[in-house]
């Protein structure tokens, strides 16, 4: 009886290794191919369901943002973007989901190494993407997140037919959460509330990458910031304007990275601890202010020029990572 349970366990061990082996084997992939496809079996099991951790952070999905990405999907819903600048001077996307999940999130691309650091202010957020360079890939798993990518988790994304590869991967957000999780998810330090006294009346900002450029035009009627990225109006797939109530400036060290991608330019490091100057476009108004994070486990808090908080307009915010003077 001993015998023919040793021989059960031991069996039982070597198929879960093989299991895991055959698991790990899809981390090592780069993000910006397609997927391998394999012949779907003839029972799929269903996708397991999300866990109760999710269920209580915050969705963050790094979003493609060259021209042949646009329009994008789903971008409007999201409570915070973060712009940054990658490669070659390109920018890239990130936009966290607490309020409200959108049915389609994308065009979805890769990770990054600051995205890492940027994202510890949440609680165990749930991060789509791509994939990485797979030197970054241990990185990714050991960070204190949830990673989703589309080997993780193919049932959440597909690739769409209006854009060529890579541009064409998306996700679809109800497949990883099963429900938004609520404001209380956003643990970025920002705070809303009415505007400071002063500012400088401004109807147009404009943020320049070495590759790419964001502009945003006050809209009185629209009380809102109407977002232009290299010169075009910026509008999702269904045809609406992507309009932020508050729109964040903010100086920090972009620094070369350690890693580089497949033409070999250098992908650039965003420091998003420590502090330094921002500028904050609301109600038509600029405000001078200081940003401070002092660890990554904290949020971003902004002072305004006399001391006090500086409050956000309620709605959409965008935080562009400028690189400080």
């Amino acid at each position: 009886m001993r015998r023919g349970t040793a021989l059960t366990a031991a069996a039982l061990a070597v198929s879960l290794s093989v299991s895991l082996m055959a698991g790990c084997s899809h981390h090592g992939r780069h993000d910006d191919r397609a997927p391998r496809h394999t012949p779907a079996p003839t029972a799929p099991a269903p996708s397991p369901a999300p866990s109760a951790a999710a269920a209580g952070s915050p969705l963050a999905v790094k979003i493609d943002n060259v021209p042949a990405a646009r329009p994008q999907t789903g971008l409007a819903a999201a409570d915070v973007v973060y712009a940054e600048q990658v490669e070659g001077g390109l920018s890239r996307l990130m936009a966290v989901y607490a309020t409200r999940l959108p049915k389609t999130v994308g065009p979805v691309r890769s990770a990054r190494e600051s995205d890492l650091e940027l994202l510890r202010q949440f609680h165990r957020p749930t991060l789509a993407f791509s994939g990485a360079q797979h030197k970054l890939l241990p990185l990714i798993d050991r960070a204190p997140l949830r990673a989703e990518s589309a080997d993780e988790a193919p049932a959440a994304y597909y690739r769409g037919t209006a854009k060529a590869a890579p541009h064409n991967l998306y996700l679809h957000p109800a497949k990883l959460l099963p429900s938004a999780p609520g404001k209380a998810a956003l643990t970025t330090g920002f705070s809303y509330g009415p505007a400071p006294s002063g500012g400088t009346p401004t109807t147009a900002r404009t943020v320049r990458y070495p590759a790419a450029r964001f502009t945003f035009t006050w809209s009185a009627g629209r009380h809102r910031w109407l977002v232009a990225m290299d010169g075009t109006p910026t509008v999702t797939t269904d045809g609406a304007r992507v309009a932020p109530a508050t729109v964040v400036v903010q100086y920090v060290k972009i620094r070369t990275s350690r890693y580089h991608d497949v033409l070999g330019n250098p992908t650039p490091y965003t420091e998003t601890v420590g502090s330094g100057k921002a500028q904050v476009l609301r109600d038509g108004r600029s405000f001078d202010a200081t940003w401070s994070r002092p660890a990554a486990t904290d949020g971003t808090t902004f002072t305004a020029a006399d001391g006090g908080r500086m409050n956000f307009a309620d709605g959409q915010v965008w935080v562009v990572f400028a690189p400080a003077p």
